[in-house]
C-alpha cells in the first residue's frame, strides 16, 4: 500500500518517493561488478577517490545553529577517514592520480551551488550519503574484504567510531526527519532533491565503469 502523509512521517514518504531513483542506482553496471568481485582494489580507489571529492563539498557547509540534531553531528564526518584510506590504497595524492570525472564535479558543483540557508535540499544530501553509508557502506566494506583483501586500514571510511549501534542511529536519523518543521512545499522540495541526489550518484558509476573499460 503506498504511504501517504496522514499514514505516516517524512523519513517513510522519503523512502518511497525516492525508491525508484535507489534501485536505478544501485544496480549501475560499475557498482555491482565492483560488489561481485569482478573488478580489483584498483576500481575501488577510484570509487573512493570520486567520493572524496563529494564528500568533502558535502562536509564544507557549517552546520547552523537552528539545524536539527542530525545535521550537526560531526561523527558522521568521512573526509578524514577517506583521505586516510586512499593514503593506504597508495593513493596519497589523489586529487593528482584520480582527478574528478565530469559526473563527479557535476555533482560537486551542485552541491556548492546550494544556499547554506537551504535546509530541505541539504538534507536530501545527507540522507542520501549517510543513510546509505550506515546501511549498504557496511555490506560494501565487507565485500572489498573479501573480494580484493581491503584491509581494516583501508576501510575506515565505514566505521563510524561515535556510533556503537547503526541500526539505532539510522531508527533515531529518520526520527529527526519527522521531526523536521517542514511545510508541504519544504517536503516535496526534499523530495525532489533527494531524487536528484541518487541521479547524481548513477551518473558517477557510469562514469566509472565508462573510465574502467577504456
Amino acid at each position: 500500500m503506498t504511504v501517504t502523509e496522514e499514514q505516516t512521517g517524512i523519513a517513510a514518504r522519503l523512502r518511497e518517493a525516492t525508491a525508484p531513483e535507489h534501485r536505478d542506482t544501485e544496480t549501475r553496471g560499475f557498482i555491482t561488478r565492483l560488489m561481485g568481485g569482478e573488478l580489483d582494489l584498483a576500481a575501488y580507489t577510484a570509487y573512493l577517490a570520486q567520493y572524496a571529492y563529494v564528500y568533502r563539498a558535502l562536509e564544507a557547509r557549517v552546520p547552523l545553529a537552528s539545524d536539527p540534531e542530525f545535521l550537526k553531528d560531526a561523527g558522521l564526518i568521512r573526509t578524514p577517514s577517506i583521505a586516510s584510506d586512499l593514503a593506504n590504497l597508495g593513493a596519497p595524492d589523489w586529487e593528482q592520480t584520480h582527478p574528478a570525472l565530469p559526473a563527479t564535479a557535476a555533482y560537486v558543483a551542485h552541491l556548492e551551488s546550494l544556499d547554506r540557508d537551504d535546509v530541505p535540499r541539504y538534507v536530501a544530501h545527507h540522507y542520501t550519503r549517510y543513510l546509505g553509508d550506515l546501511s549498504g557502506g557496511q555490506a560494501i566494506a565487507a565485500l572489498v574484504a573479501r573480494h580484493y583483501g581491503a584491509t581494516d586500514d583501508q576501510l575506515a571510511f565505514y566505521r563510524f567510531e561515535t556510533i556503537d549501534s547503526p541500526v539505532r542511529y539510522k531508527r533515531a536519523y529518520r526520527d529527526g526527519l519527522d521531526g523536521l518543521d517542514f511545510d508541504e512545499d519544504q517536503t516535496q522540495v526534499l523530495f525532489a532533491e533527494a531524487k536528484k541526489s541518487f541521479v547524481f550518484n548513477g551518473a558517477i558509476f557510469e562514469a566509472l565503469g565508462a573510465s574502467i573499460a577504456e
